[in-house]
C-alpha cells in the first residue's frame, strides 16, 4: 500500500516546487536551475527534496536552492557515468554531512532512462552509483556506510518518451 502512495506524493511535490519562485540562480555546467541539461531539459522541479527517509530536513537551510544538501538527485548525461561539476559539488557536500554524522548510512540508487536493454540499464545505474560511492570513499566516508543499488529503467520519475523525460530519469538518488 505504501508503494501506491509514492507517485501521488512525488506529483504533489513536483507541483509545489514548480510553483515556487526564487530570485537566486546558480549557473553551473549542467544548468539544472536553468531548466535544462544539454538538450535534455531537466526542469527545476526535478531537484531533490532536502529531507531524509523520515521526512526530516537535512542541513541548516534544507530546501534552499543554493544549499547543496537540499539536493539529493545527481543527473547524468546520456550513456554516461561521469559526474558534472555540479554533481561533484553536491556529492562533496553530502560527504561532509556524512563525515560529521558518522552513525549515518547512505544508499545510492542508480537509474537510467528507458533506452537500452534492461541488463545494460541496470549496469549503467550501478556504474553511476559506484562513481558516487568511490568519491564518498575518497573523501573519507567508511565504505560500510555506503550501499549502491541499481534500478536501471525500472523506477522512472518521468514517464514520457522524449529528451526531457529521459534526462530526468538519468540519475542517482542519495538516500539516508
Amino acid at each position: 500500500m505504501r508503494k501506491s502512495l509514492v507517485w501521488p506524493v512525488i506529483a504533489l511535490m513536483s507541483l509545489g516546487l514548480a510553483g515556487c519562485a526564487s530570485d537566486k540562480k546558480q549557473v553551473t555546467t549542467a544548468e539544472i536551475e536553468d531548466a535544462s541539461v544539454g538538450a535534455g531539459g531537466v526542469s527545476a522541479s526535478a531537484l531533490g527534496s532536502g529531507s531524509d527517509a523520515s521526512g526530516q530536513a537535512i542541513g541548516s537551510q534544507a530546501g534552499a536552492i543554493d544549499d547543496p544538501l537540499s539536493r539529493r538527485v545527481i543527473y547524468f548525461e546520456y550513456d554516461s557515468s561521469v559526474l558534472t561539476d555540479e554533481g561533484r559539488f553536491i556529492v562533496e557536500a553530502h560527504a561532509a554531512y556524512l563525515a560529521n554524522n558518522p552513525g549515518m548510512a547512505v544508499v545510492l540508487e542508480g537509474h537510467a532512462d528507458e533506452r537500452g536493454t534492461r541488463e545494460y540499464n541496470l549496469a549503467l545505474g550501478e556504474r553511476r552509483g559506484t562513481v558516487i560511492a568511490e568519491l564518498f570513499q575518497g573523501l573519507g566516508i567508511d565504505p560500510s556506510a555506503i550501499r549502491v543499488v541499481s534500478y536501471g529503467e525500472e523506477r522512472a520519475v518521468a514517464l514520457g518518451h522524449d529528451d526531457n523525460a529521459w534526462a530526468m530519469n538519468r540519475r542517482v538518488e542519495i538516500l539516508y
